[in-house]
């Protein structure tokens, strides 16, 4: 037999915890977020989050089925920060832009819990909230459904992506992010023409571009193909 769901309002603890904090679902996936940010990965763990909200471990598994269901719980919350306040104006081309970095910023703001959510499908309220947002944008620019779903399934997977790449460089250690950089500047920048024509040709530009993220370009690029394909 399946085990009972138990509303929040039955889970939660009647006293609060040793930081004077009533928990709820919100607070531990806010906790949880911290705890990446501060610690990475290995520093989340149920017994050092029953440390940080003054409880017991066993009282997280009151509010989740298990850590796997916490990072859920997390990406989901992402989602919800990234659409927070979000109306459409009627220019889908600029709705999808601005929508596209929300999701990129949502999750840059935290790398950690990027690195491990961002490949994830949650199927929860947020999520399925930004795709309806998403697909209903496509479909209102009279984009046909099988097209709408193709530049649907491209235009979030590369947001997610960008994401997860973008923000395993700010999860790097700061020496180590530091030292990819240089290498633009003291490997490349410094390749001869007599054996790299092209990177010698380009090598200013290169410096100039290649510590940024890709992800605005590349957002440009995927909007202007279908825009294009609805004018065609």
């Amino acid at each position: 037999m399946a085990k009972r769901v138990v509303p929040e309002a039955a889970r939660r603890r009647r006293r609060p915890t040793k930081q004077g904090q009533v928990l709820s679902h919100a607070l531990i996936v806010e906790t949880a977020l911290r705890m990446l940010r501060e610690h990475g990965a290995a520093g989340l763990t149920a017994r050092r989050l029953g440390l940080a909200l003054g409880a017991d471990a066993s009282t997280v598994y009151r509010y989740f089925r298990g850590m796997d269901d916490l990072l859920l719980a997390i990406a989901d919350e992402l989602f919800g920060r990234a659409m927070a306040s979000f109306r459409p104006t009627g220019d889908w081309r600029a709705d999808l832009r601005e929508l596209g970095t929300r999701i990129h910023n949502a999750y840059l703001a935290h790398p950690q819990a990027a690195v491990l959510t961002a490949s994830r499908v949650t199927g929860r309220p947020n999520e399925v909230a930004s795709d309806e947002t998403i697909i209903g944008i496509l479909r209102g620019a009279g984009f046909p459904d099988r097209d709408a779903v193709r530049i649907y399934h491209a235009f979030i997977d590369q947001s997610l992506a960008f994401a997860i790449l973008d923000a395993a460089t700010l999860a790097l250690p700061k020496a180590a992010r530091e030292a990819d950089e240089e290498v633009w500047r003291d490997t490349y920048a410094r390749l001869p023409a007599s054996t790299h024509p092209n990177i010698a040709a380009t090598a200013p530009l290169l410096v100039a571009r290649m510590n940024d993220s890709a992800y605005p370009t590349a957002l440009d690029l995927l909007l202007a193909s279908a825009a294009a394909q609805l004018a065609g």
